[in-house]
């Protein structure tokens, strides 16, 4: 599986972004995908995922509320609509693909990974 992230940018705090993750391979469906985000100096931290159903979600506490990932199997992609950015939420954010997972926060159980794409929220 390869994927490739898309949508980031600069947004003023309070803005929105949708990111998109596009999966190539006739499976997206069977993966469950995940989000993470890296920023300067600090790991990776889980973000949300999505059972490969829809049925199951799960976010990051600090991103509740705000952020709502979903995905679409027909167009293999996976889409993070982030509403009310803050400054903090500033990082490169990853979209990642597991085919069994067991803890979905755990970047080290994802198999597939794609290369980023940069959200920069300015104060």
């Amino acid at each position: 599986v390869q994927l490739q992230a898309s949508g980031g940018g600069l947004v003023q705090a309070g803005g929105s972004l949708r990111l998109s993750c596009a999966a190539s391979g006739r499976t997206f469906s069977s993966y469950v995908m995940g989000w993470f985000r890296q920023a300067p100096g600090k790991e990776r931290e889980f973000v949300a995922a999505i059972g490969w159903s829809g049925s199951r979600i799960y976010y990051q506490d600090s991103v509740k509320g705000r952020f709502t990932i979903s995905r679409y199997n027909a167009k293999n992609t996976v889409y993070l609509q982030m509403n009310s950015l803050k400054p903090e939420d500033t990082a490169v954010y990853y979209c990642a693909a597991a085919s069994v997972v067991a803890a979905v926060d755990d970047p080290n159980l994802y198999d597939y990974w794609g290369q980023g794409t940069l959200v920069t929220v300015s104060s």
